[in-house]
C-alpha cells in the first residue's frame, strides 16, 4: 500500500531530479553543446521538477 501522507525530503527530490537532468546535459555536452548551456538546462530542468514535484503531486 502507498503512504500518501508520509513527509517528503525535498533533498532527496533535487538530487533526483538534478541526476536525470545532468544526465540529458552530459549526452548534449558530448555531442557539442556547449558546457555553460548545459548546466543551465540542468539547473532550470531541476527547478522546474521540483515544482512540478511541489505542487502537482502533493497531496
Amino acid at each position: 500500500m502507498i503512504n500518501r501522507n508520509s513527509a517528503k525530503d525535498p533533498v532527496v527530490a533535487a538530487v533526483t531530479a538534478a541526476i536525470g537532468a545532468g544526465t540529458v546535459a552530459c549526452v548534449s555536452v558530448m555531442r557539442g553543446q556547449n558546457v555553460f548551456v548545459g548546466l543551465a538546462i540542468t539547473a532550470v530542468s531541476t527547478v522546474l521538477a521540483l515544482l512540478v514535484d511541489r505542487f502537482y503531486f502533493d497531496a
